[in-house]
């Protein structure tokens, strides 16, 4: 069943639009269901739950926190721990900048700053038009090839500030 609850579940409802909160919802307790006797299942469920709301609201959290038997605050401070998870609704595609040392030494903050200005929001925003939500990372294991970006799962190397615009156009 994880499997098939991916982003795509999301996106669409049983009539091909958007899906309500009602049966995000469900979907989220067929997951519990699955999962809740599991020992170390907790990540695993906040994981799922990302995929079917696109970020992991409060009251998909509060609905987790119960069926485990753990607080809110519990579950609240594991989804704070891990940068992979989102509280907030994140743009279709995230582009992550990494801030590492070799890529923040060769214009890693330089890319950064032209990004922040392109898409005109902050790190940990998400553009109004919810095409591209903006992170950090402190490396993603390509420091010869630095600065690095990536958006979704493709990394860029040698990411000059001056060709983010081109950048973010492939990915539009």
């Amino acid at each position: 069943m994880a499997d098939s609850l991916t982003c795509e579940c999301a996106c669409k409802g049983a009539d091909g639009a958007a899906p309500s909160e009602a049966e995000l919802m469900k979907r989220l307790d067929e997951v519990l269901d699955e999962h809740r006797a599991q020992p170390g299942g907790l990540i695993p469920v906040l994981q799922i739950a990302q995929a079917i709301f696109g970020y992991l609201p409060e009251s998909a959290m509060r609905k987790i926190a119960e069926a485990f038997h753990k607080s809110f605050s519990e579950v609240a401070g594991v989804v704070s721990f891990y940068s992979f998870f989102s509280t907030v609704p994140r743009g279709r595609h995230l582009v992550r900048v990494c801030l590492g040392t070799a890529c923040y030494v060769r214009g890693g903050r330089e890319v950064l700053d032209a990004l922040k200005k392109r898409l005109g929001i902050d790190v940990g925003q998400t553009t109004a038009d919810r095409r591209f939500s903006l992170a950090v990372g402190r490396c993603f294991g390509a420091c010869g090839m630095g600065p690095v970006i990536m958006v979704d799962d493709t990394v860029h190397q040698r990411v000059k500030s001056a060709r983010v615009g081109e950048l973010l156009e492939e990915h539009s």
